[in-house]
Protein backbone atom coordinates (compact mmCIF):
# COMPACT_ATOMS: atom_id res chain seq x y z
CA UNK A 1 0.00 0.00 0.00
CA UNK A 2 1.35 3.52 -0.54
CA UNK A 3 2.17 5.21 2.98
CA UNK A 4 1.87 8.32 1.74
CA UNK A 5 -1.44 7.90 0.48
CA UNK A 6 -2.46 6.06 4.24
CA UNK A 7 -1.19 8.43 5.73
CA UNK A 8 -2.82 11.55 4.22
CA UNK A 9 -6.10 13.29 5.67
CA UNK A 10 -8.85 10.79 5.80
CA UNK A 11 -12.76 12.06 5.26
CA UNK A 12 -14.80 13.05 7.50
CA UNK A 13 -18.24 12.98 7.03
CA UNK A 14 -20.20 16.40 7.66
CA UNK A 15 -20.95 15.07 11.52
CA UNK A 16 -17.34 14.34 11.68
CA UNK A 17 -17.44 10.70 11.87
CA UNK A 18 -14.53 8.73 10.51
CA UNK A 19 -15.03 5.66 7.98
CA UNK A 20 -13.70 2.60 9.81
CA UNK A 21 -15.69 -0.15 8.76
CA UNK A 22 -17.17 -1.69 5.66
CA UNK A 23 -19.62 -3.89 5.86
CA UNK A 24 -19.92 -5.86 2.32
CA UNK A 25 -22.61 -8.00 0.69
CA UNK A 26 -21.29 -10.68 -1.49
CA UNK A 27 -24.89 -12.41 -2.57
CA UNK A 28 -28.45 -10.82 -1.92
CA UNK A 29 -29.80 -14.50 -2.12
CA UNK A 30 -31.02 -16.12 0.68
CA UNK A 31 -31.64 -19.64 1.75
CA UNK A 32 -34.28 -18.62 4.42
CA UNK A 33 -37.16 -16.35 4.64
CA UNK A 34 -37.27 -14.78 8.08
CA UNK A 35 -39.77 -12.31 8.46
CA UNK A 36 -38.26 -9.58 9.67
CA UNK A 37 -35.48 -9.37 6.91
CA UNK A 38 -36.84 -11.02 3.91
CA UNK A 39 -40.72 -12.43 4.51
CA UNK A 40 -41.74 -15.04 1.86
CA UNK A 41 -44.97 -13.15 0.89
CA UNK A 42 -43.25 -10.44 0.00
CA UNK A 43 -40.06 -11.84 -1.62
CA UNK A 44 -40.42 -14.25 -4.75
CA UNK A 45 -37.76 -16.88 -4.43
CA UNK A 46 -36.73 -15.20 -8.65
CA UNK A 47 -35.77 -11.94 -6.61
CA UNK A 48 -32.18 -11.97 -7.41
CA UNK A 49 -29.60 -10.60 -9.33
CA UNK A 50 -27.86 -12.62 -12.00
CA UNK A 51 -24.44 -13.67 -11.97
CA UNK A 52 -23.19 -10.75 -13.99
CA UNK A 53 -24.84 -8.62 -11.95
CA UNK A 54 -22.53 -9.23 -8.60
CA UNK A 55 -19.25 -7.71 -8.41
CA UNK A 56 -16.69 -10.18 -9.47
CA UNK A 57 -13.81 -11.06 -7.01
CA UNK A 58 -11.61 -8.96 -9.13
CA UNK A 59 -14.03 -5.72 -8.33
CA UNK A 60 -14.50 -6.56 -4.66
CA UNK A 61 -10.87 -6.79 -4.13
CA UNK A 62 -10.11 -3.26 -5.53
CA UNK A 63 -13.39 -1.85 -4.05
CA UNK A 64 -11.67 -3.08 -0.48
CA UNK A 65 -8.49 -1.94 -1.03
CA UNK A 66 -9.77 1.42 -1.94
CA UNK A 67 -11.54 1.66 0.97
CA UNK A 68 -8.76 0.92 3.03
CA UNK A 69 -7.14 3.53 2.14
CA UNK A 70 -9.44 5.73 3.20
CA UNK A 71 -9.56 4.55 6.98
CA UNK A 72 -11.65 1.21 6.84
CA UNK A 73 -10.11 -1.45 9.23
CA UNK A 74 -12.91 -3.90 10.03
CA UNK A 75 -14.43 -5.62 6.80
CA UNK A 76 -17.30 -7.79 7.48
CA UNK A 77 -18.99 -10.32 4.73
CA UNK A 78 -23.08 -10.59 4.77
CA UNK A 79 -25.40 -11.15 2.57
CA UNK A 80 -28.30 -12.26 1.90
CA UNK A 81 -26.55 -15.21 2.49
CA UNK A 82 -23.30 -15.31 1.79
CA UNK A 83 -22.20 -19.16 2.37
CA UNK A 84 -24.31 -19.29 -1.37
CA UNK A 85 -21.54 -17.12 -3.39
CA UNK A 86 -19.68 -19.74 -4.90
CA UNK A 87 -15.90 -19.63 -4.12
CA UNK A 88 -15.92 -18.21 -1.03
CA UNK A 89 -13.13 -19.17 0.60
CA UNK A 90 -11.26 -17.80 -2.68
CA UNK A 91 -12.03 -14.41 -2.22
CA UNK A 92 -11.77 -14.71 1.65
CA UNK A 93 -8.23 -15.85 0.87
CA UNK A 94 -7.59 -12.55 -1.35
CA UNK A 95 -8.79 -10.06 1.14
CA UNK A 96 -6.76 -11.33 3.94
CA UNK A 97 -3.88 -10.15 1.76
CA UNK A 98 -4.96 -6.60 2.09
CA UNK A 99 -2.29 -4.77 4.43
CA UNK A 100 -3.96 -2.23 6.13
CA UNK A 101 -7.30 -4.64 7.20
CA UNK A 102 -6.82 -5.59 10.72
CA UNK A 103 -10.18 -7.79 10.99
CA UNK A 104 -12.37 -9.70 8.38
CA UNK A 105 -15.78 -11.24 9.76
CA UNK A 106 -18.62 -12.97 8.26
CA UNK A 107 -21.69 -12.93 9.03
CA UNK A 108 -23.96 -16.17 8.43
CA UNK A 109 -27.16 -18.15 9.00
CA UNK A 110 -25.23 -21.30 9.90
CA UNK A 111 -26.85 -23.46 8.27
CA UNK A 112 -24.59 -24.00 5.42
CA UNK A 113 -21.63 -23.66 7.43
CA UNK A 114 -20.87 -27.66 8.61
CA UNK A 115 -19.52 -28.10 4.70
CA UNK A 116 -17.19 -24.79 4.54
CA UNK A 117 -16.54 -24.12 7.93
CA UNK A 118 -12.60 -25.56 7.19
CA UNK A 119 -11.85 -23.99 4.01
CA UNK A 120 -12.88 -20.73 5.53
CA UNK A 121 -10.57 -21.06 8.17
CA UNK A 122 -7.76 -21.87 5.76
CA UNK A 123 -8.09 -19.36 3.91
CA UNK A 124 -7.86 -16.94 6.86
CA UNK A 125 -10.97 -15.79 8.07
CA UNK A 126 -10.82 -15.59 11.99
CA UNK A 127 -14.23 -14.27 13.06
CA UNK A 128 -17.63 -15.65 12.65
CA UNK A 129 -21.17 -14.24 13.32
CA UNK A 130 -24.00 -16.84 13.22
CA UNK A 131 -27.46 -15.34 13.41
CA UNK A 132 -29.41 -17.24 16.01
CA UNK A 133 -33.05 -16.18 16.38
CA UNK A 134 -34.15 -19.27 18.40
CA UNK A 135 -33.25 -22.64 19.79
CA UNK A 136 -36.51 -24.35 20.09
CA UNK A 137 -36.63 -26.43 16.53
CA UNK A 138 -40.41 -25.50 15.79
CA UNK A 139 -39.77 -21.91 16.50
CA UNK A 140 -36.33 -21.48 14.00
CA UNK A 141 -38.18 -23.28 11.59
CA UNK A 142 -40.97 -20.75 12.17
CA UNK A 143 -38.77 -17.64 12.00
CA UNK A 144 -36.71 -18.87 9.23
CA UNK A 145 -40.15 -18.74 6.98
CA UNK A 146 -40.13 -22.62 7.31
CA UNK A 147 -37.03 -23.26 5.56
CA UNK A 148 -34.63 -23.96 8.32
CA UNK A 149 -33.93 -26.46 10.29
CA UNK A 150 -31.73 -25.50 13.65
CA UNK A 151 -29.56 -28.48 13.70
CA UNK A 152 -27.73 -27.64 10.37
CA UNK A 153 -27.06 -24.90 12.58
CA UNK A 154 -25.52 -26.93 15.15
CA UNK A 155 -23.31 -29.11 12.67
CA UNK A 156 -22.45 -25.58 11.80
CA UNK A 157 -21.19 -24.11 14.82
CA UNK A 158 -19.76 -27.90 15.30
CA UNK A 159 -17.64 -27.33 12.48
CA UNK A 160 -16.46 -24.08 12.86
CA UNK A 161 -15.14 -25.13 16.79
CA UNK A 162 -13.34 -28.27 15.29
CA UNK A 163 -11.85 -25.87 12.08
CA UNK A 164 -10.64 -23.49 15.22
CA UNK A 165 -13.03 -20.79 15.69
CA UNK A 166 -13.19 -19.28 19.20
CA UNK A 167 -15.52 -16.53 20.60
CA UNK A 168 -18.25 -17.25 17.83
CA UNK A 169 -20.93 -14.09 18.11
CA UNK A 170 -24.34 -15.45 17.47
CA UNK A 171 -26.79 -12.18 16.87
CA UNK A 172 -30.41 -12.58 18.22
CA UNK A 173 -33.35 -10.06 16.93
CA UNK A 174 -35.28 -10.18 19.79
CA UNK A 175 -39.27 -9.48 18.98
CA UNK A 176 -41.56 -9.39 22.07
CA UNK A 177 -44.04 -11.76 22.06
CA UNK A 178 -42.42 -14.44 19.37
CA UNK A 179 -39.31 -14.64 20.69
CA UNK A 180 -38.53 -13.77 23.92
CA UNK A 181 -38.57 -16.92 25.59
CA UNK A 182 -35.45 -18.02 23.76
CA UNK A 183 -33.29 -15.39 25.64
CA UNK A 184 -32.32 -17.13 28.37
CA UNK A 185 -32.32 -20.68 26.92
CA UNK A 186 -29.34 -19.49 24.46
CA UNK A 187 -27.50 -17.54 27.22
CA UNK A 188 -28.00 -21.02 28.94
CA UNK A 189 -26.50 -22.88 26.07
CA UNK A 190 -23.31 -20.85 25.70
CA UNK A 191 -22.41 -19.39 28.83
CA UNK A 192 -18.50 -20.66 29.56
CA UNK A 193 -18.06 -22.23 25.75
CA UNK A 194 -16.00 -18.65 25.07
CA UNK A 195 -18.63 -17.26 22.89
CA UNK A 196 -20.82 -14.51 22.67
CA UNK A 197 -24.89 -14.05 22.51
CA UNK A 198 -26.03 -10.34 21.42
CA UNK A 199 -29.21 -9.65 21.30
CA UNK A 200 -30.71 -7.06 18.43
CA UNK A 201 -33.71 -4.88 19.53
CA UNK A 202 -36.13 -6.19 16.35
CA UNK A 203 -35.23 -2.29 13.94
CA UNK A 204 -37.45 -0.99 11.09
CA UNK A 205 -34.95 -1.76 8.45
CA UNK A 206 -36.30 -2.15 4.65
CA UNK A 207 -40.46 -2.09 4.08
CA UNK A 208 -41.47 -5.21 3.95
CA UNK A 209 -40.96 -6.56 7.20
CA UNK A 210 -44.50 -5.09 8.88
CA UNK A 211 -42.27 -3.42 11.76
CA UNK A 212 -44.31 -2.51 14.73
CA UNK A 213 -43.26 -0.73 17.50
CA UNK A 214 -45.13 -2.44 19.70
CA UNK A 215 -42.95 -6.07 19.54
CA UNK A 216 -39.75 -3.84 20.08
CA UNK A 217 -38.15 -5.27 23.33
CA UNK A 218 -35.61 -2.12 24.85
CA UNK A 219 -32.61 -4.04 25.98
CA UNK A 220 -32.61 -2.31 29.23
CA UNK A 221 -35.64 -4.58 30.13
CA UNK A 222 -34.13 -7.24 28.74
CA UNK A 223 -30.65 -6.96 30.54
CA UNK A 224 -32.91 -6.49 33.68
CA UNK A 225 -34.26 -10.04 32.81
CA UNK A 226 -30.94 -11.67 32.54
CA UNK A 227 -29.13 -9.88 35.22
CA UNK A 228 -32.20 -11.20 37.30
CA UNK A 229 -30.94 -15.00 36.81
CA UNK A 230 -27.02 -13.89 35.79
CA UNK A 231 -25.42 -10.96 37.79
CA UNK A 232 -24.22 -8.64 34.87
CA UNK A 233 -21.30 -5.85 35.04
CA UNK A 234 -20.88 -3.36 32.48
CA UNK A 235 -17.43 -3.66 29.69
CA UNK A 236 -15.79 -1.08 28.37
CA UNK A 237 -16.11 -0.92 24.10
CA UNK A 238 -13.31 -2.17 22.57
CA UNK A 239 -12.85 0.53 20.62
CA UNK A 240 -15.10 3.82 19.82
CA UNK A 241 -18.40 3.22 17.75
CA UNK A 242 -18.60 -0.23 18.92
CA UNK A 243 -22.32 -0.99 18.26
CA UNK A 244 -22.96 -3.68 20.80
CA UNK A 245 -22.82 -2.24 25.06
CA UNK A 246 -20.85 -5.59 26.35
CA UNK A 247 -21.65 -7.09 30.03
CA UNK A 248 -20.06 -9.80 31.66
CA UNK A 249 -21.37 -12.50 34.48
CA UNK A 250 -20.94 -11.84 37.32
CA UNK A 251 -19.28 -15.27 37.88
CA UNK A 252 -16.67 -15.04 35.10
CA UNK A 253 -18.31 -17.10 32.69
CA UNK A 254 -18.28 -15.39 29.44
CA UNK A 255 -19.97 -11.78 28.58
CA UNK A 256 -23.53 -11.09 26.74
CA UNK A 257 -23.76 -7.63 24.14
CA UNK A 258 -26.88 -5.64 23.56
CA UNK A 259 -27.75 -3.57 20.35
CA UNK A 260 -29.76 -1.02 20.73
CA UNK A 261 -30.64 1.59 17.94
CA UNK A 262 -34.53 1.95 18.76
CA UNK A 263 -34.19 2.44 22.22
CA UNK A 264 -30.45 4.01 22.51
CA UNK A 265 -29.47 5.07 19.20
CA UNK A 266 -25.44 5.17 18.53
CA UNK A 267 -25.42 7.46 15.06
CA UNK A 268 -23.09 10.00 16.84
CA UNK A 269 -20.53 7.27 16.65
CA UNK A 270 -21.49 5.20 13.57
CA UNK A 271 -18.38 4.93 11.28
CA UNK A 272 -19.72 2.19 8.59
CA UNK A 273 -20.54 2.21 5.51
CA UNK A 274 -22.33 -0.71 3.80
CA UNK A 275 -21.90 -2.08 -0.25
CA UNK A 276 -24.46 -4.13 -1.59
CA UNK A 277 -23.24 -7.30 -4.14
CA UNK A 278 -24.15 -5.06 -6.96
CA UNK A 279 -21.80 -2.08 -5.76
CA UNK A 280 -24.18 0.15 -4.25
CA UNK A 281 -22.92 2.55 -1.78
CA UNK A 282 -25.39 2.81 1.23
CA UNK A 283 -23.89 5.38 3.91
CA UNK A 284 -26.65 4.31 6.59
CA UNK A 285 -28.71 0.80 7.72
CA UNK A 286 -31.98 2.84 7.33
CA UNK A 287 -30.86 4.73 3.88
CA UNK A 288 -33.86 4.99 0.73
CA UNK A 289 -31.14 4.58 -2.23
CA UNK A 290 -27.56 4.03 -2.60
CA UNK A 291 -24.91 4.86 -5.12
CA UNK A 292 -23.83 2.99 -7.85
CA UNK A 293 -19.92 2.54 -7.16
CA UNK A 294 -19.26 0.34 -10.33
CA UNK A 295 -18.85 2.80 -12.95
CA UNK A 296 -15.85 4.95 -11.05
CA UNK A 297 -14.37 1.02 -10.39
CA UNK A 298 -12.30 0.92 -13.65
CA UNK A 299 -10.79 4.17 -13.41
CA UNK A 300 -8.25 2.31 -10.68
CA UNK A 301 -7.97 2.38 -7.12
CA UNK A 302 -6.71 5.67 -6.23
CA UNK A 303 -9.12 7.60 -8.62
CA UNK A 304 -12.03 5.23 -7.30
CA UNK A 305 -10.89 6.21 -3.60
CA UNK A 306 -11.09 9.43 -4.39
CA UNK A 307 -14.24 9.28 -5.40
CA UNK A 308 -15.98 7.42 -2.47
CA UNK A 309 -13.97 10.01 -0.08
CA UNK A 310 -16.11 12.87 -1.70
CA UNK A 311 -19.06 11.03 -1.50
CA UNK A 312 -18.48 9.90 2.61
CA UNK A 313 -18.08 13.65 3.28
CA UNK A 314 -20.91 14.37 2.45
CA UNK A 315 -22.90 12.25 4.50
CA UNK A 316 -25.30 13.20 7.34
CA UNK A 317 -27.04 10.04 7.82
CA UNK A 318 -28.70 9.93 11.47
CA UNK A 319 -32.19 8.30 10.73
CA UNK A 320 -32.11 6.40 14.46
CA UNK A 321 -32.37 9.48 16.35
CA UNK A 322 -34.97 11.41 14.40
CA UNK A 323 -37.32 8.14 13.98
CA UNK A 324 -40.83 8.79 13.95
CA UNK A 325 -40.21 13.00 13.36
CA UNK A 326 -41.90 14.71 11.34
CA UNK A 327 -40.71 14.10 7.68
CA UNK A 328 -38.36 11.42 8.25
CA UNK A 329 -38.80 9.48 4.92
CA UNK A 330 -40.21 5.73 5.91
CA UNK A 331 -38.74 3.96 2.68
CA UNK A 332 -35.48 2.22 3.76
CA UNK A 333 -33.17 -0.57 1.76
CA UNK A 334 -34.14 -3.88 2.74
CA UNK A 335 -31.74 -5.43 5.12
CA UNK A 336 -31.20 -8.66 2.53
CA UNK A 337 -29.34 -6.36 0.03
CA UNK A 338 -27.10 -4.94 2.49
CA UNK A 339 -26.67 -7.70 5.40
CA UNK A 340 -27.97 -5.84 8.06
Amino acid sequence: MNATLRDASLPLDVRGRPLRDLRLSVIEACNFRCPYCMPADRIPDDHGLDAASRMSFDEIETLVRAFVRLGVNKLRLTGGEPLLRKRLPELVARLTTIAGLDDIALTTNGSLLAAQAGALREAGLRRLTISLDALDAGLFRELSGGRGDVENVFAGIAAAEAAGFTAIKFNCVVQRGVNENEVLPLIERFRGSGHIVRFIEYMDVGTCNGWDAARVLPSAELRDRIAARWPLRALDPHYRGEVASRYAFEDGLGEVGFVSSVSEPFCGDCHRARVSADGKLYTCLFAAEGTDLRPTLGLGEEAFAAHVAGLWSRRADRYSELRGAVGVPRKHVEMFLIGG
